[in-house]
């Protein structure tokens, strides 16, 4: 049986990140920690032996260098590389750049925390997760997932809501339940399906 190879990766930890700021679609940097978390996902990755034949990343630097490093230390640098903004982080609008414990003392942790985690209620002139998914899933549909059924291997080096919106369709996951999925930096999300395009396992590489 023809086994095709999804794998989702967000982007290891951005200087952002470190900082505790909410990011969206600013264009910060990896940190150190950052790096290295990539270059273990690539290990992780290289021990499964998959030839990949597409990488499709975001608009923004801190997925690209992660998906870059993936490839390289996989052994996969000689692969078609796609970058569209449609796989972008969640924009947070009025909240990009800012400190998330200063939001909470300014807004309270009730509200933020419903800005960062509710499905369908976004922070002040941002995205909610529910209209992230809106521009990640038909872009999987249109562009990805052919490429599955025509027995290709994919790698997506992308960000933790644009992921999260992905997931919550493979998964079939409620829109009360993606709220509490939390996805780690650099840890890779293994998905195999058959040749008739069915899901049919699903491994964290990182438990």
């Amino acid at each position: 049986m023809s086994k095709r190879n999804l794998i989702l990766v967000r982007h290891g930890q951005s200087e952002w990140n470190e900082k505790n700021l909410f990011t969206g679609w600013e264009n910060p940097g990896l940190t150190r920690k950052g790096i290295d978390e990539a270059k273990n996902a690539g290990d992780l990755i290289k021990q499964l032996g998959i030839k990949f034949d597409f990488m499709f990343t975001s608009a923004l630097t801190r997925a690209q260098l992660t998906g870059s490093i993936i490839l390289e230390i996989s052994n996969n640098t000689d692969i078609n590389i796609i970058k569209d903004k449609s796989l972008n982080e969640r924009f947070y609008g009025d909240l990009q750049g800012l400190n998330k414990d200063d939001c909470r003392k300014k807004w309270g942790e009730e509200k933020v925390q419903m800005w960062r985690r509710s499905y369908d209620k976004g922070p002040p002139g941002g995205e909610t997760l529910k209209e992230t998914g809106e521009r990640v899933l038909p872009y999987y549909l249109e562009k990805i997932y052919p490429l599955i059924l025509e027995d290709k291997n994919i790698l997506i080096a992308a960000h933790g809501n644009s992921l999260r919106s992905l997931i919550k369709f493979l998964d079939n996951t409620s829109d009360e339940d993606i709220v509490k999925l939390e996805i780690p930096t650099g840890a890779p999300i293994h998905y195999i399906f058959n040749e008739n395009g069915d899901l049919i396992s699903k491994k964290n590489l990182i438990e």
